[in-house]
């Protein structure tokens, strides 16, 4: 048996890893019930706001957010979170959860509820990447 390393995200290989770990949860815990789940604030035809993620075993999971420079300081991550969150609850989760390595973004995540559950110092170098979840409520 060989080790081989690639940088190739399409090789057929990666789809069989993601297949296999998939069945073997399911097997393990059930199935995920994920759905990708999209907030967008659109001007027009443009989007200048957004969030992006998904659902999986009762859990909202933000995988990107972000606020045109012209756009920020307004409120409006915390618009998005709070509309991604009323999804996530209709999608019958209980929580969500986030991570960033901004300080700006860190306070905004805090002020929406969010606790901190753990950290990566030097993530990138010099920064603290900060995990934080929420317990989501109706």
């Amino acid at each position: 048996m060989d080790f081989h390393i690639t940088d190739d995200a399409t090789d057929p290989a990666i789809a069989r890893i993601g297949d296999e770990l998939t069945a073997f949860n399911r097997a393990d815990v059930g199935p995920s019930d994920r759905r990708a789940i999209a907030v967008l604030l659109r001007d027009g035809d443009a989007v200048t706001a957004g969030l992006s993620g998904y659902t999986a075993w009762g859990w909202l999971y933000t995988q990107w957010l972000w606020i045109d420079e012209a756009h920020r300081g307004k409120g409006i991550a915390g618009q998005l979170l709070v509309a991604a969150e009323a999804e996530a609850l209709h999608r019958g989760c209980h929580g969500a959860y986030i991570d960033t390595f901004s300080p700006v973004a860190l306070r905004t995540y805090r002020k929406a509820g969010y606790e901190i559950f753990g950290v990566l110092n030097d993530f990138p170098q010099g920064r603290t990447r900060s995990f934080l979840m929420k317990a989501l409520r109706a």
